[in-house]
């Protein structure tokens, strides 16, 4: 693995997860309390003796870059490192990063310098999964493949949101569509019980759909961006267009994997890690942890709360409470009589001087935190935020869409999402 070299593509503008990304690059989003997105990936990499490791992002990078330079450094005798590679003007291109492959294909400069590397691994910066990159890797090396993509039976509802591919009897992929829809849709459908699924599964899950995850041969990725310079998307344009000329093999991925583009995916994901007695994806595998900035925070105190189904992260400061099937992040403060359920409590990045003081008696502003008597359900409550005493937060109207930004929050699909540093007064009913 020391010849692999990966990519982790920091993404877009992230509009589909704003007003999360409003601030903050997709990849450094909060995930269940106290991680970041880009932590998966890394961590994925970590776990596989993947240690040479850029990030490419153009958007809000200021929190990744910190995040990143805080948390991942390997000692000075190990060559390995996490570096950031920004978007940049240059005189051959003064353009932005117009697409995934344009992403890679503007500091192809810099990764043909590396003369030990054999293989590109290209990742997405906002999944959540646990992946062993050395099999995938492997299993492309056996095959002698070009490029080989990794890959999930996918049902009828999410196939026109990935990209749809058709494979061989040997795995070879022989057709590929992005993001198809109608009589395209339809054409993409095959028989997925040659991957191993019972009959069952293969009628339930008739498509086969790319994670977004590529191992390419240096040459030929080299090659393939050079040589097609108004390409600017893999998913879009380079791997449609190579499949014909090119070995392209698909690696068939059997376990958890959530493309977390929305805000709707990002809440549910993040509220399953409290389900019993297994969650579909669990931070709890020693063998193969995942790796996040240290913050040498106190434990949590909680006093005399009623606590079910929940995560609670270190820092934590909750008094005579109810919190139900939820997540709460590092420095979350919750006050007497307050009720969350079904909710995701991303915390702060401070305390403030009166933190094991009572907040109302010591502070004339809305503290950060959650106020006393505070009714909370379905909602993102985003950093630093300050919610009043008696608020009710609990889309009492059944909202579908809403952009109130100058009242603090946004809702969508039903989520009320309360921006980061966003002060709701007492007794604001949402």
């Amino acid at each position: 693995m020391k010849n692999v070299l990966a990519i982790i593509l920091g993404g877009g503008a992230g509009t589909r997860l704003y007003p999360l990304t409003k601030q903050r690059a997709k990849p450094a989003v909060p995930l269940a309390g106290k991680y970041r997105l880009i932590d998966i990936p890394i961590s994925n990499c970590i776990n596989s003796e993947i240690t040479k490791i850029y990030v490419l992002t153009q958007f809000n990078s200021a929190s990744l870059n910190r995040h990143i330079s805080r948390t991942y450094n390997f000692a000075g005798f190990d060559e390995g490192f996490v570096e950031i590679l920004a978007a940049q003007q240059t005189p051959e291109n003064p353009n932005w990063f117009q697409g995934t492959a344009d992403a890679v294909r503007q500091y192809l400069w810099m990764f043909q310098e590396w003369a030990g590397i054999e293989e590109f691994l290209i990742l997405s910066g906002d999944h959540l999964y646990r992946m062993d990159y050395f099999d995938f890797v492997q299993r492309h090396r056996d095959m002698n493949a070009d490029i080989t993509l990794s890959v999930i039976p996918i049902d009828l509802a999410r196939a026109s949101s990935f990209g749809l591919m058709k494979i061989d009897a040997g795995g070879r992929v022989v057709d590929f569509c992005e993001k198809p829809q109608g009589a395209e849709l339809d054409r993409m459908q095959v028989d997925t019980s040659s991957l191993g699924l019972n009959a069952e599964e293969a009628k339930q899950k008739p498509f086969i759909a790319s994670m977004g995850i590529y191992v390419f041969k240096k040459e030929v990725l080299f090659d393939l961006l050079r040589n097609s310079p108004d390409s600017t998307d893999f998913g879009k344009e380079i791997i449609p267009a190579s499949s014909g000329d090119y070995n392209v093999r698909a690696y068939l991925f059997d376990d958890y994997w959530e493309d977390i583009g929305t805000i709707e995916s990002f809440f549910e994901a993040n509220l399953a890690l409290t389900q019993q007695p297994k969650p579909p994806f669990s931070f709890y595998q020693e063998e193969a942890p995942i790796y996040t900035r240290s913050r040498y925070l106190p434990p949590s105190k909680i006093l005399d709360c009623r606590i079910t189904e929940s995560m609670i992260s270190e820092g934590c400061i909750l008094k005579e409470c109810q919190i139900h099937h939820s997540v709460l992040g590092v420095r979350s403060r919750v006050e007497t009589g307050c009720v969350v359920e079904n909710t995701l409590l991303m915390g702060a990045d401070y305390y403030q001087p009166f933190a094991e003081q009572t907040a109302q008696d010591s502070a004339p502003k809305v503290p950060v935190g959650i106020g006393r008597d505070t009714h909370i359900r379905r909602a993102i409550i985003d950093k630093n935020a300050c919610i009043g005493r008696d608020v009710k937060i609990l889309n009492k109207d059944n909202v579908e869409e809403a952009d109130r930004e100058d009242q603090g929050f946004y809702i969508r699909s039903g989520i009320v999402v309360i921006l980061k540093n966003a002060v709701i007064a007492d007794g604001t009913i949402i």
